[in-house]
């Protein structure tokens, strides 16, 4: 049986909308404030159809979560934020966090040089 992948990525950059949220948690929260963003990433990947995929990561320093998550339109921002579970999800962040999201288009994409373009 032929499975079409969901995701996946282009050598040229495509009309993706990129969230990013910068997690600021309060201090010794970090594991936790990880735990809050990726039960809300989860979610999202299981219910919003407009989810392309996300990156998670905690800093070395332990103060901060980034989650950098690929989107189909800006639109789907708010068709999250108008799904109660989401929102409750998404709040619990403010027990252990400062948090702040912007989101973005791609403008640029730059690849590694390899030598071999002409």
């Amino acid at each position: 049986m032929d499975s079409v992948p969901i995701a996946g990525f282009s050598i040229a950059p495509q009309p993706t909308i990129f969230i990013v949220n910068v997690i600021h948690a309060h201090p010794g929260k970090q594991d936790e404030a990880f735990q809050i963003i990726q039960d809300v990433v989860h979610y999202v990947a299981e219910k919003k159809v407009g989810f392309l995929w996300s990156n998670l990561a905690k800093s070395t320093d332990g103060l901060t979560v980034v989650n950098i998550e690929a989107i189909q339109g800006a639109n789907n921002v708010d068709e999250f934020f108008s799904d109660p579970v989401f929102v409750e999800k998404f709040r619990r962040l403010d027990a252990v966090s400062t948090s702040e999201f912007h989101t973005y288009s791609v403008s640029d994409l730059v690849l590694p040089k390899t030598g071999q373009e002409g």
